[in-house]
């Protein structure tokens, strides 16, 4: 059941869930046309792309990854920083990782990309930024893994994939919503982030 006392994280959750459960079993053209395709983004001026795509998943198993992975940490991040700001983490990351996925790929007429994974990234995290100690669980992996490390690993893994240009995982958006969330807790609680890195050194 939803929690109303985190709005911002309940409509998002709701409406990614019904969008692409709408657009895998009964409208396919909504996928279609919610589709961020770098090549067609300003040529064909489909700038609503850049907000839509992240609504839409490819299967079953891309929408239940991405909204576990959201309701673990968008509902308590919001608690802690209030809907304005979880919004504008939520936005900035969906928009920023499509945007380092745009100068990657501008030029590729075929290439296409979907799903919530950029924004949710810069969730995570946010959220880490806040709760450095806070211990993840990752299958298979059968020990709880520190999220300060956890985020150290996800960026150097993303940041290496994105270079194999292997499979159909857009690796950019994971790398530069990570990216964005940091920047974004950076800028308006400094204080939070000076104290994540004085907790590194």
């Amino acid at each position: 059941m939803l929690n109303l006392s985190q709005p911002g994280a309940s409509v998002v959750f709701a409406a990614t869930i019904a969008v692409s459960l709408l657009g895998m079993y009964r409208a396919p053209a909504i996928v279609e046309r919610s589709l961020f395709r770098p090549y067609a983004f300003a040529r064909n001026r489909q700038y609503a792309t850049i907000i839509s795509s992240g609504f839409v998943h490819a299967d079953l198993g891309h929408l239940i990854f991405n909204m576990v992975t959201f309701w673990f940490f968008a509902f308590p991040l919001e608690r802690h920083v209030g809907t304005g700001r979880f919004l504008s983490v939520y936005l900035l990351g969906l928009v920023f990782s499509h945007t380092c996925t745009y100068f990657k790929h501008k030029n590729d007429v075929h290439y296409a990309s979907l799903g919530a994974s950029g924004a949710i990234s810069a969730v995570l995290f946010a959220y880490i930024v806040y709760f450095p100690t806070t211990k993840l669980f990752i299958f298979p992996i059968p020990v709880p893994i520190p999220a300060v490390i956890f985020a150290i690993g996800y960026v150097g893994y993303s940041y290496w994939a994105s270079l194999q240009k292997r499979g159909r995982i857009n690796h950019d958006a994971h790398l530069c919503g990570a990216l964005s969330g940091l920047l974004f807790v950076a800028i308006t609680d400094l204080q939070a982030f000076a104290a994540l890195l004085a907790m590194l050194h």
